[in-house]
């Protein structure tokens, strides 16, 4: 079974349903709040990809493994994140902005990424990358759900939110099965991969969310926004990364998307931990 076309539905599930949940008033919380706002879009959109790049070159990862750490990291926020912040007593609305900036803002910058990543450790190897291809499809598999979920919340206010508390119990279950499935097709090569590849996902998260958090506390945010700041940086979107990796349209190469399961499973696991502790606290 290729798995393509089963990420490929729940990525778009997954974005419509953040399109029903979006308000254009979330947009100026840019405006009002501009220090969370920067703080989280730097974590996420220049930390993470700089450490995965990182600690690629440190682990001498193969170029496969290589593109897909770089990929996973240059993803936007994941759907669960509003949850995570939830639970951990954070900013929702906050992190409802964040989710959205960053499902647009890296429809430009995952093709310069990925492009430049490509050319320095793939073309060698004789992985390209289809740009063209990758913006097509982010455009018909990001931006459009989250549009027509928009629109629907604006002209059927409550169909839109039944839509979304069905669609809200579902992300976890089918993303689940997705890896379930996922680690079955693969499970010799990511048995063979799991202490590299492992340990270089879960150092990824922990600097991503420390540095994250540490610039935080120096421009001064308050624990609410904090606390969503670390969980917005350190969930990404491994649904996104792992329909880039396995189209046939782009990378054509489940392999590749590995990294972005390990990380999915690890991500999970150490916010759940985080959340445990600031409830705690």
């Amino acid at each position: 079974m290729n798995t393509i076309w089963i990420v490929l539905p729940i990525l778009t599930l997954l974005m419509f349903d953040l399109g029903l949940t979006l308000r254009f008033e979330d947009f100026s919380r840019v405006i009002h709040h501009p220090w969370p706002v920067a703080v989280a879009l730097v974590g996420q959109l220049s930390f993470l990809p700089a450490i995965a790049l990182g600690l690629a070159y440190l682990f001498h990862l193969p170029p496969v493994f290589f593109i897909g750490l770089v990929l996973i990291a240059c993803c936007p926020g994941g759907s669960s994140s509003n949850v995570f912040s939830k639970l951990a007593g954070g900013d929702v609305a906050l992190s409802v902005t964040l989710t959205a900036l960053s499902s647009i803002i890296t429809l430009f910058t995952i093709p310069f990424i990925m492009s430049w990543a490509t050319q320095l450790v793939g073309e060698s190897v004789g992985i390209t990358l289809p740009v063209g291809n990758l913006i097509k499809q982010n455009l018909v598999l990001m931006l459009l759900p989250v549009l027509l979920g928009i629109g629907m919340h604006y002209a059927w206010p409550k169909a839109a939110d039944k839509t979304d508390k069905v669609l809200g119990k579902l992300a976890f279950p089918l993303l689940l099965t997705l890896i379930t499935i996922f680690f079955i097709q693969h499970h010799r090569t990511i048995l063979e991969n799991i202490g590299t590849l492992g340990l270089c996902v879960t150092l990824l998260i922990l600097l991503a969310i420390g540095c994250s958090s540490l610039l935080s506390r120096l421009v001064k945010n308050n624990a609410q926004q904090r606390r969503t700041i670390v969980i917005e940086v350190g969930m990404q979107n491994a649904a996104q990364a792992i329909a880039i990796a396995s189209s046939p349209l782009i990378f054509a190469s489940e392999e590749m998307a590995i990294p972005a399961i390990l990380y999915s499973l690890m991500m999970n696991i150490v916010l759940l931990i985080y959340v445990f502790i600031v409830r705690k606290k």
